[in-house]
């Protein structure tokens, strides 16, 4: 491996990316496949969603910023927070939209399984979210998570341009040459740039814990 790949893939698991959408694509959207419904999550799933966000992985971060954000407001978080669940109800899948800072519309979270990608379950369910919110929307995410940006680039959501966002550098001009490498030529090609509202910069400086 060269030590230019090397970099690469160390920057795409740590970079900062952030994406706004002020307004959706309709030719985005899907219902779930077959087999598959929606729902909200229940008081007693929240250790679900915990170990699905921390991935085996990330547990201590995942309870300090569950206990930092949304714990104060438990039961807004169990009217956003949202599963892909299949016949079993056995949660597959993640989604949600958080009023971060008290101002602006952001993704809490978005996660499928990896044993169930591939099957349009996040897609229908990240279409449901979408429905239920309020534009604009800001996501923040890494470059690592692709997958995921070639879908919230589907949904008509763009890159932001701005090198800070509140307290933490974009790593936008960094990021790039890992999207253009990994991700198909057609998608990278229809990823979107721009600047940022002035109401995500005014709201991320309102704090220096990062609310998305």
């Amino acid at each position: 491996m060269t030590d230019t790949l090397q970099k690469m893939i160390e920057g795409a698991n740590s970079n900062n990316l952030f994406m706004q959408c002020d307004s959706p694509n309709k030719k985005a959207f899907r219902p779930l496949p077959r087999g598959f419904t929606s729902r909200l999550c229940k008081h007693d799933e929240i250790i679900v969603w915990k170990e699905m966000w921390a991935q085996g992985k990330y547990m201590d971060f995942v309870n300090y910023y569950y206990e930092s954000v949304y714990a104060p407001h438990e039961d807004e978080f169990l009217s956003r927070c949202m599963f892909a669940v299949d016949e079993n109800e056995k949660p597959v899948a993640t989604a949600g939209i958080w009023h971060s800072y008290g101002r602006v519309n952001t993704v809490m979270w978005y996660y499928t399984l990896p044993e169930y990608e591939g099957r349009g379950i996040g897609r229908g369910l990240f279409g449901e979210v979408l429905k239920r919110t309020e534009y604009p929307i800001y996501v923040h995410t890494h470059p690592i998570a692709h997958k995921a940006i070639k879908l919230y680039s589907d949904f008509g959501f763009k890159l932001i341009t701005e090198p800070v966002i509140g307290y933490r550098k974009n790593d936008l001009n960094d990021s790039l040459p890992y999207l253009q490498k990994i991700l198909p030529e057609s998608d990278y090609a229809r990823l979107q740039l721009s600047e940022a509202n002035e109401e995500l910069l005014s709201a991320a400086l309102s704090s220096e814990f990062a609310e998305f």
